[in-house]
This record gives structure tokens, sequence and C-alpha cells, in this order.
């Protein structure tokens, strides 16, 4: 494999929080997450399907011929890897969602938690604190 199809498929199977952020409502988000992950907040909007459930589950819940973005923990966890590695087993064209819900956090946007939902300030070591785009 050389550069550039490397890099080709990377943008192909990979996503990042920001235009996952700009595609809401045109893809199906889930969180590979486990239960207490889930419920300390979660992108507004995703389905709760740990891994080991998304053989089971997926082809009840989503239609095949929508795009999926898998998202876990952050960049240490390889959780998301696994569920879209599940999803392509499925057949469902799938992209796994770099940072995780960590960076979805650290770029300022919404997360829904029990309370309701919340965002914070975007941290300046990910994101530019006065623009939704870092404009890469």
């Amino acid at each position: 494999m050389n550069a550039l199809d490397f890099f080709a498929a990377r943008l192909r199977f990979q996503t990042d929080v920001s235009d996952v952020h700009a595609a809401a409502g045109t893809v199906v988000l889930i969180d590979s997450r486990g239960e207490a992950g889930w419920r300390q907040g979660h992108i507004p909007g995703a389905l709760h399907m740990p891994t080991a459930e998304i053989a089971d589950r997926a082809p009840l819940a989503i239609d095949p011929a929508t795009p999926v973005v898998t998202y876990c923990w952050g960049p240490g966890c390889n959780g998301a890897t696994r569920a879209a590695l599940e999803f392509a087993t499925l057949g469902y064209q799938v992209k796994e969602m770099l940072g995780g819900i960590e960076y979805w956090i650290r770029e300022g946007f919404p997360v829904e938690t029990a309370t309701g939902t919340t965002s914070q300030p975007a941290d300046p070591l990910t994101a530019p604190r006065d623009t939704i785009s870092c404009e890469c």
C-alpha cells in the first residue's frame, strides 16, 4: 500500500467530531460503550449499542442503507474500532469517529446526561474557541 491509498482509506473509514457534528441527521451515531459510560453522558441522538450487542440489535434497529458512525471513550480506546468492525461484518457503510466522546466534549459539543443536555467551552488545545470548525 502506498501513501495515497493509505490516506484515502483513512478518510473513507474514519471521521472526526466536527464532521460528525456537521452530519447530524444523515448518519446513525452509535455509542458502543457500556451502560455506565452511556449514563455518564452521550452524544444527543446517538443510539446506545455496546459492541457485544451489535450483531443481534443492528439489523432490527438500523436500515442497512443508512451510514453508521461509531464512537467510544477516546483516542486511548479502540472500542469504536471494534464496533465499526462489527457493523462492517454485517455489511453496513461505517466510519469510526476519531477522538471519541472525549474529543466531542473537548470541542464544546453538547452531551446528554440524566439531568439534561450540557456543553462546555472548547478546549483551546483541541479546537478554536471562537468558531465551530478548525478549518483544516
